[in-house]
């Protein structure tokens, strides 16, 4: 699956967190550079202005609620 985010420098830990709490790997992205989304150095290394993609293969109900919250309209 994928979604595309803004994250705000306030929502990175929890972001991380929800991340943490699901079994399957989860990556985020922008442009060329790609991180572990359970990684929060890695996360923080991203451009939080941009418009950030996440990728994983599996389902969380409360991971994809979180992300609903973060979601950009497309």
């Amino acid at each position: 699956m994928q979604r595309k985010i803004k994250l705000s420098v306030d929502e990175v830990e929890n972001f991380v967190k929800a991340a943490c709490n699901c079994k399957f790997d989860i990556d985020i992205s922008y442009n060329r550079y790609v991180v572990d989304a359970k990684s929060i150095l890695g996360v923080y290394g991203l451009d939080m202005t941009k418009v950030l993609t996440v990728n994983y293969d599996g389902y969380d109900a409360e991971f994809e609620n979180f992300l609903k919250q973060l979601a950009i309209a497309s």
